[in-house]
C-alpha cells in the first residue's frame, strides 16, 4: 500500500491508518471504526482510492493505492481505512488493458470512477464532455459519498404488503410534481417537495406512487439545445443510471452532505403512515455510459466485458437491444448480483414497496442478446426470500422487437398491458373494430388530456425535429388542434377525459395513470418530453381550482373503485353464476348477450359483473352494468332483468359535475329495461339490495335478521311491497 497525502487539498488531511479490508460487502462500509471499501474488477492490474474532504475539492486528500498482495481477493480489491467517518467522499482509478476489439476492455487510469455500490453520489463538478475522452477528468468527475446507514429512526415503518389487486397505482415525477412556483412548497422538486404534497395524494385515493427513476443519474446527458431559448436541455425522466444504490441528487435538499438516503427514507415513511405506498420505476436493462462515444463513469472503466454486452464482431462496440446506446449484461453473475443487491437495498434499507422494470425483456436476454427460458435474474427476484412481498411489475418489450407481454418469465409479476393501452385509445377516439372477447385489463397513462387536445405531436421543443417520439398518438383531437375556448370543444374534451377514467377505474387489473391527469394536465402536445425540465412536464397546480370538476370525477371513481370487489378480482372470471342468476361476467351490445364481437363498425360494449355477498372475505357488493358508447349518436342498450332488485345510475360521464358521478343514496332509478345513453360516454348502473348481516340468509327473498328494520333506497318507487317490511 502506497499513502500518499496531496498538496492543494483545502484542509489539512488527517493521517488514516490502513488495514487489508475485507471483499464482502462490496461498496464502502463504515462502522465506528473506519470504513471497509471493495469494488470487484475482474482484469484489473491497478487499483487507487482517492479521498476527498469537500464535495468541490479538485483533488483528493490521500490517495491509496492499494497493493494486489495483500489488498485483492480473487477479483476483489478492498482496504478498511481506520479512523475515516460517514460523509467522506471517495472515487477510485483502476488500470488495466486496453483489449478494446479482443476482450472488450476498457481501463484506463485518466478515469476518475464512482463506485457502483454506493449509497450517494455528488455531481458538483462533473462535466460529461471531460469524460468522454482519453485524458484525466479528475477535476470535473463525480464523486461517491461513504453513507452511514445506521441510526435511522423508521418509526416502526416497514413496506406496507396491500393486496396488488387492491391497488391503485399514480405515476410521479419526483421533480415535476412540485416543482413549479404553482406547487407552493418549501422545498420544490425534491423527496420533501413530496412530502408537503401527501395531503393531495390522500385526499384523490392512490393507493401507491410509481416513482418515475430515482437511481442516480446525469441530469446533463442531452447534448441538443432548446430551440426556444437557446438553453441546454436536460435528462429529465432520468432513464439513464449511473449507479443502482444512490438516490439521484438532484432530488435531495442537501445531497453535497451526504442526506441522500436520509430525504429519500422520509419520504416514504411519511406517505406509509398516509396509507401510501412506494414503487420504483427502475431502470436495469442499461446506462447513463452510452455507447462506445460515451463517457467513462464507472462499469465501463471497472469491467466493461461483465456489465455489458458487446458485439461479437467488435467488442469495442455494444449491443443496443435498449435503443439508448448500450445494454446491461444482468445475466451475467457479477452483474445478476448488482441487481438483487440494489433490489434488496431499496427493500430492506428504503422500505420501498415494489418496482417497475423498464424494457424488463432486456433481463431475458443472454449475454449474445437471445431470449432466455430461464432467465437467472427474473428467477432470483422471483425466488428472493428478502423481495417475497414486494410487488414487481414488468415492462415486456424492448426496443430491439422482443415483446413478452402475457408471457413473462415467473409466476407473481405484473405486466404493462401495452394492447389493453392502444385499444382503449383507439376505441375511446371513436375508431371501428376495436371490440374484442378478452378481458380488460392494464393502463391508459400518458398524459390523458393530451390524447383529446391534440392529433399529432408537437416535439418540436426537444430540438429533433419534430422527429422524436411516437408519430401515431392514437389521439383525438375533438376538432381543433392545441387549447381552445370553443365551449363545445371543451365540453367533449372533458367528456373524454372522464371516458378514459372511467374505463380504467372499471377495468380489471391494477389501475394507474400519470400524475396531472386529474386535473387536465397536458404537455402541450409533446408525447416524448424526456428533455423538458420546465413548465412542459411540471405539474400546473393553477389546473386544480380550473378542472376540479375533473379532480372530483378521478377522485370519485376511485372511491367507486375501493368500495366495489367486483371491480378488484385477484383471480379470472369462470361464469360462475350467483344467487340471482347473474354470471361473474356477461358481455353485451345494444342488446343483450350480443356484444358483437370482431364487428368491423364496432364502437360499443357494455358488460355486467355479478357480485357474490359471500364471496371476496364476505365483504357485501352490488351488481353493476357498465355501457360504454363511443359511437357518433345516442342509444339505447338494454339491461337485464333483475327479479327483485332495480337498477340505478351512478355514473354518467355525459353530464356536468356532480351529476356524472353521485353521492350514495342520490342515484337515478332506470325504469323499465332500456337506458338511454349518450354519445361518447360511459355510464354505470348498480343494483341495490339489502346486505345480509347472519349468515345463511337468503338475500334474494329478503329474509332480514330479527330486529331490522328495510330502510328503502331515496329513489325506490313507493309501491315496492319491500319498504318498511321487518322480520317478525
Amino acid at each position: 500500500m502506497v499513502q500518499t497525502k496531496e498538496t492543494g487539498a483545502k484542509t489539512a488531511a488527517p493521517v488514516y491508518q490502513i488495514e487489508q479490508g475485507s471483499a464482502h460487502p462490496l461498496g464502502a462500509v463504515p462502522d465506528k471504526n473506519g470504513v471497509n471499501f471493495s469494488i470487484l474488477s475482474d482484469r484489473a492490474t491497478a487499483v487507487e482510492l482517492l479521498l476527498f474532504d469537500k464535495h468541490d475539492d479538485h483533488k483528493p486528500i490521500y490517495t491509496f493505492q492499494l497493493d494486489p498482495k495483500k489488498h485483492k481477493t480473487l477479483q476483489f480489491w478492498h482496504v478498511y481505512v481506520r479512523g475515516l467517518k460517514p460523509g467522506i467522499h471517495y472515487a477510485y482509478r483502476i488500470d488495466g488493458a486496453q483489449d478494446l476489439h479482443g476482450r472488450g476492455d476498457h481501463y484506463n487510469h485518466n478515469k476518475v470512477l464512482i463506485d457502483p455500490y454506493a449509497r450517494g453520489n455528488t455531481k458538483t463538478l462533473w462535466n460529461r464532455v471531460n469524460a468522454c475522452g482519453p485524458d484525466d477528468n479528475l477535476t470535473s468527475s463525480m464523486r461517491s459519498v461513504v453513507i452511514d446507514l445506521a441510526g435511522y429512526d423508521w418509526e416502526g415503518d416497514c413496506p406496507l404488503n396491500r393486496c396488488m389487486n387492491e391497488t391503485i397505482i399514480y405515476e410521479m415525477h419526483v421533480r415535476g410534481f412540485t416543482k413549479s412556483p404553482s406547487s407552493g412548497c418549501q422545498n420544490a422538486g425534491t423527496f420533501a417537495g413530496v412530502i408537503e404534497k401527501i395531503p393531495y395524494l390522500q385526499e384523490l385515493g392512490v393507493t401507491a406512487v410509481e416513482l418515475l427513476p430515482v437511481f442516480d443519474f446525469d441530469e446533463t446527458e442531452v447534448k441538443q439545445l432548446s430551440p426556444i431559448d437557446g438553453k441546454p436541455l436536460t435528462n429529465y425522466w432520468g432513464y439513464d443510471p449511473c449507479n443502482f444504490f444512490a438516490p439521484q441528487s438532484l432530488y435531495c435538499v442537501s445531497p453535497e452532505v451526504g442526506n441522500h438516503v436520509t430525504e429519500f427514507r422520509d419520504m416514504v415513511k411519511a406517505l406509509h403512515k398516509a396509507g401510501i405506498e412506494v414503487i420504483l420505476d427502475v431502470v436495469f436493462n442499461h446506462t447513463s455510459e452510452g455507447d462506445h462515444r460515451g463517457p467513462t463513469i464507472n462499469f465501463r472503466g471497472i469491467a466493461n466485458s461483465i456489465y455489458y454486452m458487446l458485439s461479437p464482431q467488435d467488442r469495442q462496440y455494444y449491443m443496443n437491444y435498449s435503443g439508448c446506446g448500450n445494454t446491461f449484461n444482468g445475466n451475467h453473475p457479477v452483474a445478476e448480483k448488482l441487481i438483487i443487491d440494489a433490489l434488496e437495498f431499496w427493500v430492506t434499507e428504503m422500505h420501498v414497496d415494489g418496482f417497475r422494470f423498464d424494457e424488463a425483456v432486456i433481463l431475458c436476454r443472454d449475454q449474445n442478446g437471445l431470449p432466455m427460458i430461464y432467465p437467472p435474474v427474473i428467477w432470483q427476484i422471483e425466488l428472493s426470500d428478502v423481495l417475497a412481498d414486494t410487488k414487481v411489475i414488468a415492462e415486456a418489450w424492448d426496443a430491439a422487437g422482443l415483446y413478452e407481454a402475457g408471457y413473462f418469465p415467473g409466476y407473481r409479476w405484473g405486466e404493462w398491458n401495452g394492447r389493453y393501452r392502444d385499444f382503449i385509445r383507439r376505441f375511446v377516439k371513436g375508431d371501428q373494430g376495436y371490440i374484442e372477447g378478452k378481458t380488460i385489463v392494464g393502463r391508459v397513462a400518458d398524459v390523458i388530456a393530451g390524447r383529446v387536445s391534440y392529433n399529432d405531436k408537437h416535439n418540436e421543443p426537444n430540438g429533433e425535429g419534430n422527429q422524436d417520439g411516437i408519430n401515431d398518438n392514437l389521439s383525438w383531437n375533438c376538432g381543433i388542434e392545441g387549447e381552445t375556448a370553443n365551449p363545445d370543444v371543451e365540453a367533449l374534451r372533458k367528456r373524454q377525459v372522464k371516458n378514459f377514467a372511467a374505463i380504467l377505474l372499471l377495468s380489471q387489473g391494477v389501475p394507474m395513470f400519470v400524475a396531472g391527469d386529474e386535473v387536465r394536465r397536458t404537455q402541450k402536445g409533446n408525447n416524448n418530453a424526456y428533455c423538458q425540465d420546465n413548465e412542459i412536464s411540471w405539474f400546473d397546480w393553477t389546473l386544480l381550482e380550473k378542472n376540479y370538476d375533473i379532480f372530483r370525477f378521478f377522485k370519485q371513481m376511485i372511491a367507486f373503485r375501493k368500495s366495489h370487489p367486483t371491480l378488484q378480482r385477484s383471480r379470472f372470471f369462470t361464469g360462475q353464476i350467483n344467487q340471482r342468476g347473474l354470471p361473474d361476467i356477461s358481455w353485451h351490445g345494444c342488446r343483450l348477450h350480443s356484444p358483437g364481437w370482431y364487428d368491423p363498425s364496432s364502437r360499443v360494449l357494455a358488460f355486467t359483473l355479478g357480485s357474490f355477498s359471500e364471496q371476496e372475505n364476505s365483504v357485501y357488493d352490488a351488481d353493476l352494468h357498465i355501457i360504454l358508447n363511443m359511437e357518433w349518436e345516442d342509444l339505447d342498450f338494454e339491461i337485464p332483468a333483475l327479479a327483485e332488485r332495480k337498477w340505478y345510475k351512478v355514473i354518467d360521464t355525459s353530464l356536468p359535475s356532480p351529476l356524472d358521478i353521485v353521492e350514495p343514496g342520490a342515484e337515478t332509478l332506470i325504469s323499465g329495461n332500456i337506458c338511454h345513453v349518450t354519445n361518447h360516454s360511459v355510464v354505470v348502473l348498480i343494483s341495490i339490495s339489502i346486505p345480509s348481516i347472519e349468515l345463511g340468509k337468503d338475500i334474494g327473498s329478503h329474509q332480514l335478521p330479527r330486529g331490522e328494520v328495510y330502510t328503502p333506497h331515496p329513489n325506490e318507487p313507493s309501491g315496492n311491497a319491500l319498504m318498511q317490511k321487518q322480520k317478525s
